[in-house]
């Protein structure tokens, strides 16, 4: 396996993003999420929202080809002196084989500046949950129910090793 972790770049790199977001979305969330926002899911919607948001964006590729993303960002006046990883997806092909963690690894790196950093995980997603908590986020006890995907939501936070 010949994975690179970069910035999010082109266009070509950007429409690979969108397809792991949608791609990820129906092999992961099933059952956690609602099947009608599911169905809704496009590849096109997936598009714009990439085209729209392509800032702090890395990706990881094989052969040129995108497998797998993180973003991140900052918390702003909600949480001050907080970093966030937004989302962090990997095609199911690749699950145990390290990509997760090397975004994981390289989304923490950009956020070094903050005193922590947290996320968003749906509650249900234990395989999601067990893998934050490898990378050091423990749960805080704040739940959030999201009426868009149907779904509880829970976070997480770790403190940055400075």
């Amino acid at each position: 396996m010949n994975i690179q972790i970069k910035p999010m770049e082109t266009d070509e790199e950007i429409r690979g993003k969108a397809f792991v977001h949608w791609k990820a979305w129906h092999e992961a969330y099933p059952g956690l999420v609602s099947q009608t926002y599911l169905d809704r899911l496009t590849l096109q919607k997936c598009e714009d929202m990439a085209f729209r948001w392509p800032q702090n964006t890395l990706i990881a590729e094989e052969d040129g080809r995108v497998i797998g993303f993180v973003c991140y960002g900052d918390r702003g006046e909600e949480a001050p002196g907080m970093g966030e990883i937004f989302a962090l997806y990997v095609l199911s092909a690749y699950y145990g084989t390290g990509v997760g963690q090397r975004l994981m690894e390289a989304g923490l790196s950009m956020l070094s500046a903050y005193s922590g950093v947290c996320l968003w995980v749906l509650k249900e997603n234990e395989r999601a949950i067990r893998f934050y908590e490898k990378c050091g986020f423990r749960a805080t006890g704040e739940e959030m129910e999201s009426r868009v995907v149907e779904a509880v939501e829970i976070r997480m936070e770790r403190a940055n090793d400075r």
